[in-house]
């Protein structure tokens, strides 16, 4: 199976609008984030979607992705579903309901935000989805399964995914011993890293991911969802323990 990095960033993405620090001003690629979403293919060449934010239209066209099978979704926050209705094209061309796999509140937010994919008569052009209530347990589909990771983020609770040794989680800031028992001893651990200083009321910062890491012991780990106040990927990656990355948009990992 295979993993790629569509956007790495915050809600704010990176470079911020109107800001002039040195990461915003980067001219690295690297530095340069859209929202967060991973694109995971599996072993028969399906396409598993995480998160659909406002840059999905971008994040499908730069890296030259044609087709997603399911969706998988963290949490209600904009820029992790806005992006849905941007599905259109792949809709039309599949001529079927895009599947999507949330929690049952989440599922009622999109209906509140999409509420012409889901009339009794839609509009011709209107987007189509096919939704899943999931609960905090393993489930199948497409031959693969996965099992969702229970997390808080800030008075929420978030979905991250686990398929095989590889666990994704985005939008923490805490997790439960019960939930770290699934984290444990992994191959692949991706988490939510806001920034280097200053605890968020809602995100993991740096010290709280070195942490996790000594704890769960991952072979290694690599921080998404990450703004501009982390600093410069080329410095602050090399400054990290060995065992821990910065992701950047476009990274792919086989797992």
């Amino acid at each position: 199976m295979k993993l790629k990095f569509l956007g790495t960033g915050t809600s704010q993405g990176v470079p911020v609008i109107g800001c002039t620090c040195e990461v915003c001003t980067s001219e690295n690629p690297k530095d340069k984030r859209l929202r967060s979403s991973v694109m995971i293919t599996t072993e028969e060449n399906k396409k598993i979607l995480i998160d659909c934010g406002p840059d999905f239209r971008q994040q499908m066209l730069t890296n030259h992705e044609h087709n997603v099978d399911i969706a998988l979704i963290t949490h209600e926050h904009n820029d992790h579903v806005i992006g849905l209705d941007d599905m259109r094209p792949l809709i039309f061309k599949s001529g079927k309901d895009v599947p999507l796999y949330c929690y049952s509140r989440v599922a009622h937010e999109i209906k509140n935000r999409f509420p012409y994919a889901f009339a009794d008569v839609r509009y011709p052009g209107a987007p189509a989805f096919e939704l899943h209530e999931i609960e905090n347990k393993p489930f199948q589909v497409l031959d693969t399964e996965i099992t969702p990771v229970e997390v808080i983020h800030y008075k929420i609770t978030v979905f991250g995914y686990k398929f095989k040794k590889l666990a994704y989680i985005t939008d923490a800031g805490f997790i439960s011993e019960t939930e770290k028992e699934k984290l444990k001893n992994l191959d692949v651990l991706i988490l939510n890293c806001i920034r280097k200083f200053d605890p968020h009321p809602a995100h993991f910062i740096l010290p709280d991911v070195i942490k996790l890491f000594e704890e769960l012991k991952p072979k290694k780990l690599f921080l998404t969802h990450i703004s501009h106040h982390l600093g410069l990927h080329d410095i602050e990656d090399k400054q990290l323990p060995p065992g821990i990355h910065l992701a950047y948009d476009g990274l792919e990992l086989n797992f």
